[in-house]
């Protein structure tokens, strides 16, 4: 070998040992993740879902991990303060179908599927269909005869126009043939005292605010809107089983990172969202808040779980019609 060839096959020699010898820039991004503090930015949501996850990694990253709420605009507000962040792994988003929904809607001034990196799935939330024990249905079905018997005597409320409740309302006239008339509140809770009151007489709220109120007895259930049933209210049907099978309206809570964060970051939130949600003593607590347990999702599954969330919703906002979601 002449002294030329020599020279090269050592300069080879000594790039292959630097390759070997140090991580490939992401993976080292990975294992020093986090260095520094991070941020759980959250919307228009509960935010005791987020507090919950974030004692459990800020116990494994021994980092802190701080929750920030950011409810106005719809989302828009926290959907900014992610995207604008540097995309490291150090500011997420905690999403919901408001963000999803929104998107079916158009009226997101962002796109939700390509400014972010699904990350993980925390957990899934059911709704279900109350009524005020006054109303004599004990089914959908009689609840579905009674709406037709009389139209525009039964009021639905919601939390708002646009939001999953108003939806439910709306996709409950298309599905049934009823007329139902949509009664807007300014939240869920005001939405829920309105069916207490008897001001209204039917609502679909988060399952955890229809559990209270069923067991106080001041309104009866009927169904949830989950594709299977609810373990918060095992002893409810679904809508499927009540004779709906399109009405599947299903919540969900997870962790959104933004669009260009490194993928073995990505990983490694996914991995210590899916022991954190594992661990007995933490499926408890988001059980006893509403959200249940998810099935298991590295990050591709969890946005495939988030394109079919949208699908879904297009589908019923287009069934129902945009128009009809929109405040007049």
């Amino acid at each position: 070998m002449g002294g030329r060839a020599r020279g090269w096959a050592i300069l080879l020699l000594i790039a292959i040992c630097a390759a070997t010898a140090r991580p490939a820039p992401a993976r080292a991004q990975a294992e020093d993740f986090p260095g520094r503090p991070v941020r759980i930015v959250v919307g228009p949501s509960p935010d005791v879902f987020s507090r919950i996850i974030a004692e459990h990694l800020q116990e494994a990253w021994k980092q802190p991990v701080v929750v920030e709420s950011r409810p106005g605009g719809g989302g828009k507000i926290a959907v900014a303060a992610v995207t604008g962040a540097k995309a490291d792994g150090h500011t997420l988003l905690f999403a919901t179908p408001t963000f999803t929904l929104a998107t079916a809607m158009r009226l997101a001034t962002y796109d939700f599927v390509k400014d972010f990196e699904p990350a993980a799935l925390m957990g899934l939330i059911a709704y279900a269909l109350v009524v005020h024990p006054s109303v004599p249905a004990n089914s959908v079905a009689e609840l579905v005869a009674l709406a037709k018997r009389k139209p525009g005597e039964i009021n639905c409320a919601s939390a708002g126009f646009g939001t999953v409740p108003h939806l439910a309302c709306e996709t409950f006239n298309t599905l049934a043939g009823a007329q139902v008339v949509h009664v807007p509140f300014k939240d869920v809770n005001s939405a829920m005292m309105g069916v207490v009151g008897d001001h209204v007489q039917m609502f679909v709220a988060v399952s955890t605010v229809a559990r209270q109120q069923i067991a106080a007895g001041t309104v009866r259930g009927l169904a949830v809107t989950t594709a299977q049933r609810s373990k918060l209210l095992p002893q409810l049907p679904t809508l499927a089983e009540s004779g709906f099978p399109s009405f599947v309206m299903s919540g969900w809570g997870g962790l959104m990172a933004p669009a260009g964060t490194p993928r073995p970051i990505v990983d490694k939130i996914n991995a210590e969202v899916q022991r954190a949600v594992a661990r007995p003593e933490i499926a408890a607590k988001l059980l006893g808040v509403g959200m249940e347990p998810p099935p298991a999702m590295p990050p591709d599954a969890v946005a495939a779980f988030i394109r079919d969330d949208i699908a879904r919703w297009t589908a019923l906002v287009e069934a129902v019609g945009r128009d009809k979601l929109k405040e007049q």
